[in-house]
């Protein structure tokens, strides 16, 4: 095979999923005859599935490396359930009560990844215990709704940026400028990192496909910039979170030693021992951080709530684990991105907002999303045998 054909094979499996998304938001945007992208919509797009992504990011790290975590609906419940009820009850401010959430998440996947690492205790049964244990604590603890929670906390997951710039023409002048930076930032990295590899020899994608892929990724930014402009708070305070998160993973998971002892330990473990990684320390530390992002989702799940409920979280271990196999993850380990983890959680949300728009049943919205995470695995398996 071709140097120039084994890069256009590389990039229709790495852009498919994008293609796949706006295919989707299309169709969606016909049934629903325009609804689908009305400003405020887009907006409670990114609000309601924030979760999805924060836990995406952790549990795509989780897969890579060869596990999966049943646990993080649970955890989200508890942490989402100790946080309101120290603001609540004890009345502590929300910055700490967050601080001490996070923390709590971290004692969490230190539990967790000493089970995984150090005994060598299948990860699906620590996880399917921890999903029994904090699902309980978090039922004993949320006896009833606590509600009536800071302004400032609730604003995490539905408060917006500050428009200190007004408006043009009735667009929020911040979110434009947002949208700007963050074109300018993908055309800059596309650009550097496609010089990098040229100048390394690796194998790279033709020129045209470069500039068609980088348009494509930039017209989707600015229409998303446009609605969110148009749209009654303008650009969410959880999207900034969110975009913050991308690139803290993208970087550590791309440029990092720990980032390429995940690949590498995911990829072949007997490998990874013989080139001398400390593939427990990485199991460990892939837990630690999941327990990190679960606690983050349980706090952005509470904020979007206002409330704290014994029933959080619930079933947000599958969204996690669908949008990362949807992403491109692979079911083997040593696989995936950050990016497509994203990626597949906005095909989730859309599949949730565009089916709740045209008024379908629950029990099918469920039903559908099963069999696209089937058909994202079966991809997958399929087109590595092609390729093996």
């Amino acid at each position: 095979m071709s140097r120039a054909t084994k890069s256009l094979s590389f990039n229709i499996r790495q852009y498919g999923i994008l293609v796949a998304l706006i295919a989707i938001v299309v169709l969606f945007q016909v049934l629903t005859k325009g609804l689908l992208l009305a400003p405020n919509n887009v907006a409670s797009l990114i609000q309601q599935n924030a979760y999805v992504m924060v836990l995406a990011i952790g549990m795509t790290m989780v897969i890579i490396a060869r596990h999966i975590d049943l646990s993080v609906g649970s955890v989200v419940a508890f942490v989402g359930g100790v946080v309101a009820i120290l603001m609540f009850d004890y009345q502590w401010a929300w910055p700490l009560a967050v601080v001490v959430g996070l923390v709590l998440g971290i004692l969490i996947g230190c539990w967790q990844g000493f089970w995984v690492a150090y005994v060598g205790v299948p990860a699906f049964i620590v996880t399917l215990a921890g999903m029994l244990l904090f699902r309980g604590l978090a039922i004993v603890l949320v006896e009833r709704t606590v509600s009536g929670l800071p302004h400032g906390f609730v604003a995490i997951a539905n408060g917006s940026i500050p428009n200190f710039l007004g408006f043009v023409d009735y667009y929020d002048v911040v979110t434009l400028v947002i949208g700007a930076v963050a074109i300018a930032g993908i055309v800059w990295s596309g650009i550097t990192a496609r010089r990098r590899a040229v100048k390394a020899g690796r194998v790279v994608e033709p020129l045209v496909g470069f500039i068609i892929k980088t348009a494509v990724i930039a017209a989707v930014v600015g229409l998303v910039t446009v609605l969110l402009a148009l749209s009654a708070g303008g650009t969410p305070i959880v999207l900034v979170i969110i975009g913050a998160l991308v690139l803290l993973y993208t970087f550590v998971m791309n440029k990092t030693v720990f980032g390429r002892h995940i690949y590498a330990v995911g990829g072949n473990l007997a490998a990874a021992r013989l080139s001398g990684i400390n593939t427990k320390r990485v199991d460990f530390l892939v837990f630690v951080n999941m327990g990190i992002l679960a606690a983050l989702a349980g706090i952005v799940t509470t904020s979007r709530a206002g409330a704290a409920v014994a029933t959080a979280g619930n079933m947000y271990e599958l969204d996690a684990i669908a949008a990362a196999f949807i992403g491109g993850t692979a079911v083997s380990g040593g696989k995936g991105k950050i990016s497509g983890a994203i990626v597949g959680a906005l095909i989730m949300g859309v599949l949730n907002m565009g089916l709740s728009i045209m008024s379908v049943d629950s029990a099918w919205q469920q039903s559908i999303k099963g069999l696209v995470v089937l058909l994202a695995v079966a991809v997958d398996l399929i087109g590595n045998r092609k390729n093996s």
